[in-house]
């Protein structure tokens, strides 16, 4: 017989720190790695699913309720109040009514599930940090009226309890299973293909801009993976069968997810960020071409210059660096967010890059000197994301405030008025923003923001009017894409759907699921030519390619 039952102190926190990056509080999770030692624990290496301590917490909670309305004949079911996890329970029935138990033909009795509890976040990653952490992608707690739903997405209450462990269809049934979503005529098997190489999390991808089908894949375990995708004919069960070109372990670090993958303007060398605080670059076929360590906290984005001569990262330690890739050396470190974290860059010009961070602020920066030129201000949190248009001529922050800021570059270098356009309409925080790569002569840039609220949203970035909001998620949206030519959009969630959508419309074009309620954490869509490929970095450890010329409806040239 198993001995009794154990808690220790160390697997609690380790729930707890999974839980924090889950959350997307990275500076909780790194504070309790290092005061509760977890990095010699060997817990710390273990998968703990995403939202496993609030699965667990909601069971807790689905035995306490049943605990308390157990009577001698049954369960009792027409309690009127709801469990809480912070509230002592005290039953409420109708003045008319007593409690009476709920029996069903087999004698057993049972009481209404509170929340889905067969749903899980998104599993560990990375991850997120979304959040891109990390990418654990961050979750947020549902604020509606429904009682505790796991994933943070309102459920409706069914009438029994159900099993809290469900068979879910296979990844691979969902992929040849047809959706019916306007304009798609096509068996998704026919433009879809799933490659399985990857034995965690797949956080990034990112195809070389200049070497057609050349694609980079990054997981959970600092695995990165080189594909070369067919571009002259395409055959979707074929291609789900590709091997991969090359297979690198970056490091045996346990906490080492990759959060970022950036190409230079030649496809000749991939600049590569990680939680382990290490800055990579390789070349085209996989091989390292320097490492910069200079960093004392994870890395969540490395961004070269317009030119390729620099890269900058930005870190959880609250500073930005900037590397000379010729000389292969760090050139400066920037401390311009005091004791915030450093979470995105940009480059504005090959010698002018901007910072966002916890401080709620963004830094426009001059290689020349250390202190920043301009501080954008308005934002009333953390400032996850900056992104600069086409044109390198106004930039987009994105903020846990649920706002995106729209800023004029060439006014703000001038040293005019800073008077931003503010994209408001979202409820919860941002979690992408993305210029649209083309506009028509005489059209406004338009700007697309990702949330927590489960909607994306198409702007009007001259204006800051909201032209469409796209409600087709049941999780939250995390990652977004726009065909090159600026047609088409591209969302992502954790509900394990891409769906794709008219811009000039708002209607949704063609839709796909893996049949598995798992996020997409990035998507980006290259063209060469006239190729044009679309890949997915998914939960479930798989890339998925689109080719999105065998989709009815999508407009590709």
């Amino acid at each position: 017989m198993a001995g009794p039952m154990t808690i220790t102190a160390e697997e609690v926190n380790c729930l707890i720190h999974a839980y924090f990056q889950d959350s997307g509080f990275q500076h909780s999770a790194f504070t309790l790695r290092m005061e509760g030692r977890l990095d010699n624990s060997h817990h710390i290496k273990k998968h703990i699913p995403r939202g496993e301590l609030v699965e667990l917490l909601s069971k807790a909670l689905l035995y306490s309720e049943v605990e308390a309305h157990w009577k001698e004949d049954g369960l009792a079911n027409n309690c009127k109040n709801r469990f809480s996890l912070l509230e002592h329970h005290v039953c409420s029935f109708d003045s008319d009514e007593q409690p009476h138990p709920s029996a069903q033909p087999n004698g057993s009795s049972y009481l209404p599930v509170v929340g889905d509890t067969k749903s899980k976040r998104k599993s560990v990653t990375p991850s997120s940090e979304d959040g891109h952490v990390e990418k654990r992608a961050r979750r947020e707690d549902d604020d509606s009226e429904s009682a505790m739903a796991v994933d943070g997405t309102p459920k409706t209450i069914p009438k029994e309890v159900k099993s809290l462990v469900e068979l879910q269809p296979s990844f691979t049934e969902g992929v040849i299973k047809k959706h019916k979503t306007k304009g798609a005529t096509l068996p998704t098997s026919e433009a879809v293909s799933v490659l399985r190489a990857h034995n965690s999390e797949v956080f990034v991808a990112s195809w070389n801009p200049a070497s057609p089908g050349s694609l980079i894949t990054g997981a959970r375990d600092a695995t990165i993976i080189y594909w070369d995708i067919p571009t002259n004919s395409w055959d979707g069960p074929a291609v789900s069968s590709l091997p991969p070109t090359a297979k690198i372990s970056l490091t045996n670090s346990a906490k080492a997810d990759l959060t970022s993958l950036d190409w230079n303007k030649d496809g000749t060398l991939v600049a590569i960020g990680s939680l382990d605080s290490v800055l990579r670059i390789c070349n085209a076929s996989g091989k390292t071409y320097m490492i910069g360590d200079h960093h004392k906290g994870p890395i969540f984005a490395a961004k070269f210059s317009p030119s390729g001569q620099w890269i900058v990262t930005a870190s959880l330690d609250n500073t930005s660096c900037v590397w000379d890739v010729k000389d292969r050396r760090l050139h400066r470190q920037y401390r311009n967010h005091g004791e915030a974290c450093c979470l995105d860059v940009d480059w504005i010009d090959d010698s002018i890059f901007v910072t966002s961070g916890g401080d709620c602020l963004a830094h426009i920066v001059s290689l020349s000197g250390t202190k920043p030129i301009q501080t954008l201000k308005g934002h009333t949190a953390e400032l996850t994301m900056v992104k600069c248009n086409p044109s390198r001529t106004r930039l987009v922050s994105g903020s846990d405030d649920a706002t995106a800021r729209v800023w004029n570059l060439e006014a703000i270098l001038l040293d005019k008025a800073l008077t931003p356009i503010v994209l408001k309409g979202h409820t919860k925080c941002l979690t992408s923003v993305k210029w649209c790569p083309s506009t028509a002569p005489e059209t406004p840039e338009l700007v697309a923001t990702a949330s927590f609220d489960m909607t994306a949203r198409l702007w009007d970035s001259s204006t800051g009017d909201c032209l469409r909001v796209l409600m087709d998620h049941t999780k939250p949206v995390y990652s977004l894409s726009f065909s090159p030519e600026g047609f088409q959009l591209a969302t992502g969630g954790g509900d394990g759907y891409l769906h794709l959508y008219d811009v000039k419309t708002g209607d949704k074009v063609w839709s796909w699921s893996g049949g598995v309620r798992l996020g997409i954490f990035e998507i980006d869509w290259k063209k060469w030519g006239d190729v044009s490929r679309i890949v997915l970095a998914t939960e479930h450890r798989a890339v998925v390619i689109v080719d999105p010329t065998k989709l009815h409806g999508v407009r590709t040239a």
